[in-house]
């Protein structure tokens, strides 16, 4: 990390202003070399100073720059950012001789990186600033911000405080054991205390859950026969024609999807293939896809036809649906019905022709996810993979250590089992880490970040 980096840090593009941030011992150097006004290696931190970008005698434009001197920046290098005015052409100039003069084009994610490599962030906040910028709705932004300020990483640290604490007493009693005046690790009080941590621990993994959902959006499958009104729906919900409607059974032979804010939750909309038995090859492929929607969909929306009595093939359907998060919506409320909502659990009457039509079926989704109770939650949820995993792992390893408490296996031997535990947190906050795998989780980011 000893050279210097530069990246457009905004769109390219048309635009009021273009940003380029350039990190590292020698960017004051390097942009003052080719900017006219204040010497900005003699200004002040965290200044804005007006100036002109020159290079071969030729104006190339009127900037404000920043300067930033370490350790108190993003990367605890010393940054500068040139604001300059938007455009593909002035932008990508004073790139260029940027780099000619010294800087290198930085990878993407790499000030990131260099934020985690420098003791700036630890490693869940640093996946947490890919999370702001990929935030579709303000759950997510507000669950990435929680991540980004070091709440998420605060509790993640209590529990390795946690247990070092255990880990360093069964120890000294292991070492010491003729110190009286030490607090006996008899195995009943190590198991209590790892019972109580992984406590904690399922808390945080049952929370996931909802940092996901958040973080993802809620997955909504779409699934019914042909023709009762599932591309009517999906357009509906988005306001727009995404799918094709007509009369015709089996229009719909693939997936479709959408998506729709509600209320700060993103809802990804699956619109399937009817399904029926068919000898058609194509639609019988779309029909496969339909059922395995439903295995991992969040939500499954099965749609009848109110003006239909139910088939067989529907109630195999609604049995399938059985112990999975679903709705039933009875479309075609407008028509006179052919169907006792009673016939039907988790039901909800609407229509896909007035605009108040789906306002039921929203009311459900809503209650099913607690949409209007995010407000009051405080978004310290785990919401990637990596982290799940790495949590999972440590709760592996307290319950194997639990295991071995309630088999009286001795703690020295148990102190193992947390020892790795311990270990794995380090892992999840980045404190021991693997290059390949950091290499792989900055290369996810954009460029200039």
């Amino acid at each position: 990390m000893e050279d210097t980096i530069c990246a457009i840090s905004t769109p390219v593009g048309v635009g009021g202003i273009s940003i380029i941030r350039v990190s590292g011992d020698k960017s004051i150097e390097i942009v003052n070399s080719i900017f006219k006004g204040k010497n900005l290696e003699e200004v002040s931190s965290h200044t804005i100073n007006y100036g002109h970008i020159f290079y071969d005698d030729e104006n190339i434009d009127e900037v404000l720059v920043s300067v930033m001197k370490k350790p108190k920046t993003f990367t605890a290098e010393d940054v500068v950012e040139i604001n300059l005015h938007g455009g593909i052409a002035t932008t990508n100039k004073v790139l260029e001789i940027l780099l000619n003069n010294g800087c290198r084009q930085a990878m993407p994610g790499e000030f990131t990186k260099r934020a985690f490599l420098n003791g700036r962030i630890d490693l869940v906040e640093a996946e947490a600033v890919g999370d702001v910028i990929a935030a579709e709705n303000e759950n997510a932004r507000k669950l990435s911000m929680n991540q980004l300020t070091g709440k998420l990483s605060s509790l993640i640290r209590k529990i390795k405080k946690e247990l070092l604490e255990l880990e360093s007493k069964i120890e000294v009693n292991i070492d010491y054991p003729e110190y009286e005046d030490l607090e006996d690790m008899t195995q009943s009080r190590v198991g209590k205390s790892l019972n109580e941590i992984k406590d904690v621990l399922e808390k945080m993994i049952e929370e996931s859950k909802i940092g996901k959902i958040i973080s993802s959006g809620i997955n909504i499958a779409i699934i019914g026969r042909p023709n009762v009104g599932k591309s009517s729906l999906l357009n509906a919900f988005l306001g727009e024609e995404k799918a094709i409607v007509t009369d015709i059974e089996g229009t719909t032979r693939d997936i479709v999807e959408g998506k729709l804010n509600l209320n700060g939750m993103t809802l990804n909309f699956i619109d399937t293939a009817g399904i029926r038995e068919t000898e058609d090859i194509v639609e019988k492929i779309g029909v496969d896809k339909s059922l395995k929607s439903i295995e991992s969909a969040d939500l499954v929306i099965l749609v009848l036809d109110g003006a239909s009595a139910i088939s067989e093939e529907e109630r195999n359907l609604m049995d399938r649906l059985a112990g999975k998060r679903h709705i039933i919506f009875i479309n075609k409320s407008d028509l006179e019905s052919s169907i006792d909502i009673k016939e039907a659990r988790n039901a909800v009457r609407g229509n896909t022709v007035f605009p108040e039509g789906l306002d039921e079926l929203k009311k459900k989704i809503k209650e099913l996810f607690e949409i209007g109770e995010m407000e009051k939650k405080d978004f310290t949820y785990i919401s990637n993979a990596r982290q799940l995993s790495l949590i999972e792992q440590v709760k592996n390893n307290i319950e194997s250590a639990i295991t071995g408490i309630e088999n009286t296996v001795p703690v020295d031997i148990v102190v193992i089992d947390i020892r790795e535990a311990r270990r794995n947190i380090d892992l999840l906050l980045g404190e021991v880490f693997d290059e390949e795998l950091i290499d792989e989780l900055f290369d996810k980011f954009c460029l200039g970040k």
